[in-house]
């Protein structure tokens, strides 16, 4: 499957086959020096299968399956902002997760969607392989896509394993990636007005 910025809504055709990764970690354990019969890694390669196969289920996600017709008819123009969004995907390179927390608003153009679904569209893009760069624009795209608005922003703020388990080893680095669509990209005061709201404590503090 292709890499691309672009939103996926199309379920992946690929059939997993079940044991075939496991059979994999198994021979994985083994180079690593490792002894798969031994008691503490006898399920070792099953239990990796089925976290992988979690951590992965945005490829076979369903965009519209999710979305389900929660999209309704509303007079608004007014900016909607969903923030501290949690996530957790793979970085691609090295298979070692990131994490952090998404910011997504946009501009109704007289129809608007479901509030939980916006965090369920970003599990779909962070339960891949990805890169924080891509999974932002995607997400963006996603709900350009499914909701036709005035515009659509997201924010990405992510801390990755990649960087503070080997390699430069920093743990204190975060990354910030942005996407920003419509009236968002042309409007600096909409862009200002987006900003300020996810600069805002607002409940968290509660």
């Amino acid at each position: 499957m292709k890499s691309s910025s672009k939103a996926v809504v199309k379920v992946l055709e690929h059939k997993r086959e079940e044991g075939a990764i496991a059979a994999h970690i198994r021979e994985i354990l083994r180079e690593l020096g490792e002894d798969p019969k031994r008691e503490g890694l006898l399920a070792t390669p099953s239990r990796a299968e089925k976290a992988l196969q979690f951590l992965t289920s945005g490829y076979t996600a369903d965009i519209h399956k999710i979305v389900n017709g929660a999209i309704f008819n509303e007079r608004c123009d007014e900016m909607v902002v969903v923030k501290d969004i949690e996530f957790f995907s793979l970085c691609e390179h090295h298979l070692l997760p990131f994490y952090g927390r998404a910011h997504v608003a946009y501009i109704p153009k007289n129809k608007i969607i479901g509030l939980s679904k916006i965090p369920r569209i970003v599990d779909v893009f962070a339960r891949r392989l990805q890169v924080q760069e891509r999974m932002t624009q995607q997400i963006a795209a996603c709900l350009q896509e499914v909701l036709d608005p005035l515009g659509v922003a997201v924010i990405t703020e992510a801390r990755h394993f990649c960087m503070m388990m080997r390699g430069v080893e920093k743990q204190h680095s975060s990354t910030t990636s942005s996407a920003m669509l419509g009236e968002f990209r042309r409007r600096k005061e909409t862009r200002d007005e987006f900003l300020s709201h996810v600069r805002h404590q607002g409940l968290a503090g509660w």
